[in-house]
């Protein structure tokens, strides 16, 4: 259902901002973790910034515009283009040419948005428009951005990033380094390291791992796609507090209940969602749990690397030993999913990527994916207008498929109690079962979750009194 909220946007013509200095022209490879087939694409960012009658003599169109430039200097990459080697290796030709960047203005009030500051935003088109022959993963800017002024003095940063030349912690540093220059400071406090190299395949290409994440499905899997149309898949939001997370620990045994809070609810999630898709009993399914792998390498990373340092571990499971076992048994397959990964585990993947010509997970009903952003720090992003209200990943899913995947966002709810949101994609008649078997799965938290006015998202279940 479409939002009941009406706003227009103005758009300024898009423009090139390109490093304010001279930077080198030359051509940088990416790593072979980078060069991944599964990190082709865009991911959107959206930042929600609230007026700061301090910053009134202030634009932030212009202040952001002018920080991106100076940035730039120091992380000229991204202000180049992406080529493809014969053998597709990919490389960037730093050509100094620039981001897009759209400046703006919308007739709203960040109070009209404030019980729709989460995924899915209904109206993100007009929040970071996808300027025709932008979006590609060749040849096109590598950045796009848009900022939009609203009525009432808040503004809106909205970003999109191509997967390939960062993550998550690398994109965050790179828009902390913009924030400091924003407020003042004539270099960023961390310099960025490319050193690709560090993460390319090495000559003798030993696979040491299964990697069961880029496994093609078994013969006479139903390889259910979630995918025949958009418009048949509902996306909601569901907001879980610590009550929530306290009643699932005690569904444990006493040898599991020191288990973190990634992965009780990725071990609810998977199994509910496993539940609400009814899969053939026998089915494989698998839950891919993005594991950042920074502090694995010894002697460490240096400081300022800012390309991908993540890998894609499986837990695995038939659905029927999935949804018959007790919450216990998927916490236990998720754990030793994450702990497997090891500086020699991302090693392998960058190796199997170099031999194996760039296998991708398979984006289907029996893949889950989750990506846990609580820790990024986009809610810390300042550019001189303080913290925003929301800040992270502007899309409920990640990928070109929905349906595979949900994030972990930080969130404090409309009761100002602080939580965590995770956003789900589901064909409509799994999202109602996956409903009802989150409510199973929390009972006894709070009362049943309910459709808000707009039918944006499920309201939150609530921590009991």
């Amino acid at each position: 259902m479409a939002s009941t909220l009406k706003f227009s946007v103005r758009r300024q013509e898009p423009v090139l901002v390109a490093p304010a200095k001279p930077t080198p022209h030359e051509f940088k490879l990416l790593s072979d973790i980078d060069d991944q087939q599964s990190l082709r694409f865009q991911i959107p960012v959206i930042q929600f910034y609230p007026y700061n009658p301090s910053m009134d003599r202030r634009d932030p169109c212009r202040v952001i515009r002018d920080s991106l430039a100076r940035v730039l200097v120091y992380y000229y990459p991204f202000a180049g283009r992406l080529r493809e080697s014969p053998d597709r290796k990919l490389v960037v030709e730093c050509t100094g040419e620039g981001v897009l960047y759209i400046e703006a203005d919308a007739d709203v009030k960040l109070q009209e948005l404030s019980q729709r500051l989460q995924p899915p935003f209904p109206y993100l088109d007009e929040l970071l428009y996808d300027i025709p022959g932008s979006g590609g993963i060749l040849h096109c800017p590598l950045l796009l951005i848009q900022v939009t002024r609203l009525s009432c003095g808040a503004f809106i940063l909205a970003l999109r990033l191509n997967h390939t030349m960062a993550d998550a912690s690398g994109f965050v540093q790179f828009l902390k380094a913009a924030g400091e220059i924003a407020r003042g400071a004539e270099t960023p406090s961390l310099l960025p390291v490319w050193e690709r190299h560090l993460l390319s395949a090495s000559t003798a290409l030993h696979v040491r791992f299964s990697h069961r994440e880029y496994e093609c499905f078994p013969a006479g899997s139903t390889f259910v796609n979630l995918v025949t149309s958009r418009n048949e898949m509902t996306h909601r939001s569901f907001f879980i507090g610590p009550a929530d997370i306290s009643n699932l620990r005690t569904h444990l045994p006493t040898s599991l209940r020191h288990a973190s809070t990634f992965d009780i609810l990725t071990a609810t999630f998977w199994r509910c969602r496993t539940a609400a898709l009814h899969l053939v009993p026998d089915e494989e399914v698998r839950v891919l749990c993005i594991a950042n792998a920074r502090r694995k390498f010894n002697p460490p990373l240096p400081d300022g690397y800012y390309g991908n340092v993540f890998a894609f571990p499986a837990a695995v499971s038939t659905a029927s030993e999935l949804c018959g076992h007790s919450l216990g048994y998927a916490v236990e397959l998720v754990r030793k999913a994450k702990f497997s990964v090891t500086e020699e585990y991302i090693r392998s993947v960058a190796n199997l990527m170099a031999l194996a010509g760039k296998p991708q997970f398979q984006p289907a009903a029996i893949t889950y994916l989750v990506s846990d952003v609580r820790l990024a720090g986009f809610q810390e992003l300042d550019f001189g207008w303080g913290g925003p209200v929301y800040g992270g990943p502007a899309a409920g899913d990640v990928g070109t498929v929905p349906g595979v995947s949900s994030f972990y966002i930080p969130f404090r709810n409309y009761e100002g109690v602080k939580g965590i949101l995770i956003p789900i994609c589901l064909p409509r008649q799994a999202m109602e079962e996956f409903i009802v078997e989150l409510e199973k799965a929390t009972r006894g938290v709070g009362e049943r979750v309910v459709e808000d006015k707009d039918g944006l998202s499920f309201s939150f279940i609530k921590p009991a009194i």
